[in-house]
């Protein structure tokens, strides 16, 4: 059985990335000084965001009051940000990484990810929806990555990766790259369980890290086939192994992906679920439960963000799920 603690840390060679991170997507600027600082005291060590999430800079202002107060120290948290999909190219990637980083008011960032392998056409300005972006169907992904590269050469992020990206797409970065890809951020829960993909990463030194971990229920509005998508918050099994365990389900959706050996990033504003998020580390799955939870993968048919959240770039060349 995995031995986990609140320090738990996932291992890229030299890279060290907490296996539970505090995912900052969908919450409010308002919303996030309260939300960062509760986290911080609940001891998440991992903060998660992106240029697209519109939340950089209150991410950062809420940092510099921490680091100014002494409540954390730059050197004791691992951040990530990511690359928007409408600066695919390698000539856009250090403007806009040091766009986050003033944002973030940061010197570097731990990992830099591209945010998705589809490009997208430039916005006007940055009041236009990403929604409402043409695709770039000339994205280069080989040249893109090389832009990524100097950014580490720059000193600007230590690290670099991916996100939503498949095997071949990965392949095609590890045969032709400088600097390798430290992480993979995918959509992964009991229903989308990516077990070939994650045992590719293993093979090749790329940490796993999983989004949606509770199946993104505040997506159920999108369509009428998301509607009707099973919530792993609700699943029975789930149910009734939180309740062996006097746990809450998501507690058992968390504890069994971070077994299963990826990092995690579940997203709250909510102080008291921010703290309750982070409680898994006091108590471990028999292989018993950990079985009956693996053998609810759907493959396929559990993902969420596939064609319902990306429908214009199925036409994408560098579209990365099955149509």
């Amino acid at each position: 059985m995995v031995r986990l603690t609140i320090n738990s840390v996932l291992k890229h060679s030299s890279m060290k990335m907490p296996a539970i991170g505090f995912g900052t997507w969908q919450i409010k600027p308002e919303e996030i000084d309260t939300a960062l600082n509760a986290a911080i005291d609940a001891g998440y060590r991992h903060i998660d965001t992106a240029y697209a999430y519109r939340n950089e800079d209150d991410i950062g202002t809420a940092l510099k009051k921490m680091f100014e107060s002494g409540k954390i120290k730059r050197e004791d948290l691992f951040i990530t940000t990511k690359l928007p999909p409408w600066a695919n190219r390698r000539e856009d990637v250090e403007a806009v990484l040091e766009t986050s980083l003033a944002r973030l008011q940061l010197n570097y960032v731990d990992l830099y990810l591209i945010h998705s392998p589809m490009g997208l056409q430039k916005p006007e300005d940055e009041n236009t929806s990403i929604a409402s972006l043409g695709l770039d169907m000339e994205t280069d992904l080989l040249e893109l990555w090389k832009g990524m590269e100097a950014q580490v050469e720059a000193g600007r992020t230590k690290y670099i990766g991916i996100s939503k990206f498949n095997q071949s797409q990965i392949q095609r970065i590890l045969d032709n790259c400088k600097i390798r890809p430290a992480s993979l951020q995918n959509e992964l829960h009991i229903y989308l369980q990516e077990k070939e993909l994650v045992s590719f990463c293993y093979k090749n030194d790329i940490t796993v890290t999983a989004f949606s971990a509770f199946g993104s229920p505040g997506t159920r509005s999108w369509s009428e086939s998301a509607r009707a998508a099973a919530i792993p918050l609700e699943d029975p099994i789930i149910t009734e192994i939180a309740k062996k365990y006097n746990k809450q389900p998501s507690h058992i959706l968390i504890r069994y992906l971070i077994e299963y050996g990826v990092a995690v990033i579940p997203k709250s504003s909510n102080p008291i679920r921010i703290k309750q998020n982070i409680d898994v580390f006091d108590f471990e799955l028999s292989k018993e439960d950990y079985d009956k939870i693996s053998n609810l993968d759907r493959g396929e048919n559990g993902r969420i963000f596939g064609s319902v959240f990306f429908n214009k770039s199925i036409k994408h060349p560098e579209y990365p799920f099955p149509k």
